[in-house]
């Protein structure tokens, strides 16, 4: 084979696995979320009451006062050393909530409580192999950082699994509480989401979790 053809198609190799490493963000900036507002929502046990699984989901796009809420009640900083309203093991802290919207893919900073822009893509399709995945305004896929976990690998899936329950739990009450739809998603081909979301090796989509307004 030729030099010249031999230099071409390192190019586009080289191009190639650039793509696929560096997603774009073009048009997209960080999303300040708003304060928490502590007084909204109904009493535990009403919410509790209604929690429930629903699997059918309006478009209608959630606006920033409940993307604000729902990310603290989540996973946000209710006390002044940075603990959170969910608890994780040995306060490791391992697990990182992104949320793929159909403006595109951002990941909740809970320290600054803003959304960072991940990608400028919507991969709603690719959180579950279900179709309702498609219509939800808001997928959210708990991803766990095994770096932050100084323990064996059979903890480490142990404990990110136990802390996603955690987390996915008080999305479950408040949406209840809100009168919005949700459902936990383990049939997701997660390694195929990881390689979408450009991953690092030390990062593993635990579940996701579709929310929106009821259709």
């Amino acid at each position: 084979m030729k030099p010249f053809l031999l230099c071409v198609i390192a190019i586009l190799i080289i191009t190639s696995c650039a793509s696929e490493t560096t997603p774009s963000t073009e048009g997209m900036e960080p999303i300040k979320l708003n304060s928490p507002d502590l007084t909204r929502g109904k009493l535990l046990m009403q919410a509790l009451k209604e929690r429930k699984s629903t699997r059918s989901f309006s478009s209608k796009e959630l606006n920033l006062d409940i993307l604000s809420n729902i990310l603290w009640a989540a996973h946000g900083i209710n006390r002044p050393d940075g603990r959170r309203t969910s608890p994780t093991a040995v306060n490791w802290q391992e697990i990182e909530i992104y949320l793929a919207m159909e403006k595109g893919l951002y990941v909740y900073k809970p320290q600054e409580h803003l959304l960072a822009p991940v990608m400028a893509k919507d991969i709603r399709e690719f959180t579950g192999v279900q179709d309702f995945t498609k219509d939800a305004p808001l997928n959210l896929i708990y991803v766990a950082d095994f770096s932050k976990m100084e323990t064996k690998r059979d903890d480490q899936l142990f404990y990110s699994a136990t802390d996603t329950a955690f987390i996915s739990q008080n999305v479950y009450l408040f949406c209840a509480s809100e009168g919005l739809a949700t459902v936990i998603l383990g049939w997701v081909e997660k390694n195929k989401l990881a390689r979408i979301m450009n991953l690092k090796k030390h990062q593993k989509v635990i579940l996701t979790q579709p929310v929106g307004f009821p259709r």
